[in-house]
């Protein structure tokens, strides 16, 4: 398998927030693509550069569907982390999925993926955060 550089596709997304009161937290992602494309839209009209979680209260969960596009030559697998959590505390209070299940992207097909953050209902001394969402996309030989 091939990875990085040129030959993979690379989502990074920053997630940046602060705690506006005592129960709820606001934060906007901005996304930088390489080699896969994210859309908002099945038609690919309109570009994902940043997700806006909006406000947050403990407990509570806000999820953005987009649609990831294999934009290369060859078929592709997704995976994806999360990493620099500033304060490294956040990370234990915020969990990030997706719904994507595995399966092969290949050249020129675009699947929906749901992406969601989930606030512990046990959060607490988070007063701002912020980390990096990685996807990637990992060509198959």
């Amino acid at each position: 398998m091939l990875t990085a550089g040129i030959l993979s596709g690379l989502l990074i997304a920053n997630v940046r927030s602060l705690y506006q009161t005592s129960s709820t937290i606001s934060s906007v992602g901005t996304f930088k693509a390489i080699g896969i494309g994210v859309y908002w839209d099945k038609d690919l009209t309109r570009s994902v550069n940043a997700l806006d979680w909006g406000y947050l209260a403990p407990g509570s969960q806000k999820s953005f569907t987009v649609y990831i596009s294999n934009e290369g030559a060859l078929p592709l697998t997704l995976s994806v982390s999360t990493s620099d959590w500033s304060p490294t505390a956040a990370s234990n209070y915020m969990t990030l999925t997706w719904n994507y299940n595995g399966q092969t992207l290949t050249a020129d097909k675009t699947i929906p993926v749901t992406i969601t953050l989930t606030i512990s209902t046990d959060i607490s001394g988070i007063n701002a955060f912020n980390f990096d969402i990685t996807a990637e996309g990992t060509y198959n030989k």
